[in-house]
């Protein structure tokens, strides 16, 4: 197996537990991929995603590969309110978690009057897109013929003059919500997973639908916890890591992956070969051979990084505090995202606060003085945010790149577009080869990416049988 990724590791122990021998190659000192922690004097910050989606998903892993449910190897927090919206215009607005009329409330109280009524009005829409695509996108392995996933599963409204095909995410809020704050909350789910919304396909509607559906859960001790509950599990089903040892080749034989071949000159034989490492990446070194571009397989075209501030402050974190919040862009300033949890294991006392602000950029050009502009941003969640700050440390997609070996980071796969926001499959063209993670299906973020894993295990285990998930 190469890397060591939650989608890695999500494949490896379940593989284990169905009686493989699995031995995983990752070039880097630690496991976990994209989840990261940094730590400082005491202060501790989640360097990669902060919040958990749909925990069924490693809920599932956990009672699939032992007797400790999840539950009992990390502490889950649902996350109330689940966000806090601040607009450009001052407008503040707290969404709770996971309820529908809770949200149309919230929404109308802070905007107006029908405000509620239109994100809901739109939330039914994303949940027929949902339940069009969710077994397809995220239970079942991807299939050859990706025409169906092609097409737009978001409906237009039934009546009215909009009664005509949406075909990105920013005309659903240009059109159906009528309200530069609708729309600008609308847009930063998008952002969040690394879509600019004026590009993303309107099928990126389940994205909010998701969050709001299922709620938003916090991880005792940061996200880094889940990554080392499911690096345990591994170490229990006697998977074996070999830190800092880079795979130079997967060795074919016949047509058929057969091995590695390790930067050290060393091969290693295998009956099948998982790659874990971002796809682009093991076609643009050759580490899977190909012989023109015919042979990529397909994967999105992501070009969003992200920019991380890990703030060490001084004072304590004040009542009322929100463990989101999302300041919505105004002229130059970038959209940012504040997470404030409030975890004694993530600062040195109860006298100082941990705050990580994180913001998408599109190019390299864009992180440029990002940092700045960021925390700008940030003290309008943050009460005397600058006076309080002892130090910071910025994180842009050069460290990305270098913990994971892509400075762009994957979102979910999304359907519509006629499939180009695809991921790679997981099985490649090459027999016996396997792809799990972010960079394939079904796609970036913690819960697909354990999906990965399970899809990966499930045709690996089952063959040609395996039609998904249960």
């Amino acid at each position: 197996m190469i890397g060591a990724g939650l989608g890695s590791m999500a494949a490896a122990a379940r593989l284990a537990v169905a009686g493989h021998r699995v031995t995983v190659y990752e070039s880097g000192s630690t496991y976990g991929g994209g989840v990261r922690r940094f730590e400082r004097d005491g202060f501790g910050f989640d360097t990669g995603p902060g919040l958990l989606h749909l925990p069924a998903v490693y809920r599932d892993l956990f009672v699939k590969t032992g007797k400790q449910p999840l539950e009992e190897c990390v502490t889950l927090t649902q996350v109330d309110p689940a966000s806090r919206h601040v607009f450009a215009d001052g407008t503040r607005v707290d969404l709770p978690n996971a309820s529908r009329a809770g949200t149309v409330a919230a929404l109308d109280a802070a905007l107006g009057a029908g405000a509620g009524e239109r994100w809901g009005a739109f939330m039914v829409r994303a949940r027929e897109a949902w339940d069009r695509t969710r077994r397809p996108l995220l239970e079942e392995p991807q299939p050859e013929d990706v025409s169906a996933l092609g097409r737009e599963p978001y409906p237009a409204p039934k009546a009215g003059l909009l009664r005509r095909p949406t075909t990105t995410l920013a005309r659903i809020g240009d059109r159906e919500l009528r309200d530069p704050r609708l729309a600008a909350l609308l847009g930063s789910y998008a952002w969040s997973y690394g879509f600019d919304p004026a590009t993303a396909p309107a099928s990126a509607a389940v994205l909010p639908y998701m969050e709001q559906t299922f709620g938003s859960w916090y991880v005792a001790g940061g996200i880094r916890a889940l990554a080392d509950a499911v690096y345990e599990r591994c170490l229990q089903r006697r998977v074996e890591f070999v830190f800092g040892t880079e795979v130079t080749d997967v060795l074919e034989e016949r047509g058929r992956a057969v091995g590695l071949a390790l930067a050290g000159g060393e091969t290693v034989r295998a009956d099948h070969v998982v790659a874990g490492a971002p796809v682009p990446t093991l076609y643009a070194e050759q580490t899977v051979g190909w012989e023109s571009g015919d042979d990529w397989p397909r994967f999105q075209p992501v070009r969003t990084g992200r920019v991380t501030l890990c703030l060490a402050l001084r004072g304590a974190r004040e009542p009322g505090a929100a463990h989101r919040t999302v300041v919505h862009a105004s002229g130059e300033l970038p959209t940012v995202t504040v997470l404030r949890p409030d975890d004694p294991a993530l600062r040195p006392d109860g006298a100082h606060e941990s705050v990580t602000v994180t913001a998408t950029v599109v190019t390299r050009e864009s992180w440029a003085g990002c940092a700045e502009r960021m925390l700008a941003q940030a003290a309008e969640a943050v009460p005397e945010l600058r006076g309080r700050l002892l130090w910071q440390e910025v994180r842009t997609p050069d460290d990305t790149l270098l913990e994971t070996g892509a400075a762009e980071v994957p979102g979910p796969a999304l359907a519509g577009a006629r499939g180009q926001w695809l991921p790679a499959p997981n099985r490649a063209d090459l027999a016996g080869l396997y792809f799990a993670g972010g960079w394939s299906h079904p796609g970036g973020g913690l819960a697909h990416a354990g999906m990965s894993g399970a899809l990966v295990a499930g045709l690996i285990v089952e063959g040609a049988d395996f039609r998904g998930s249960q």
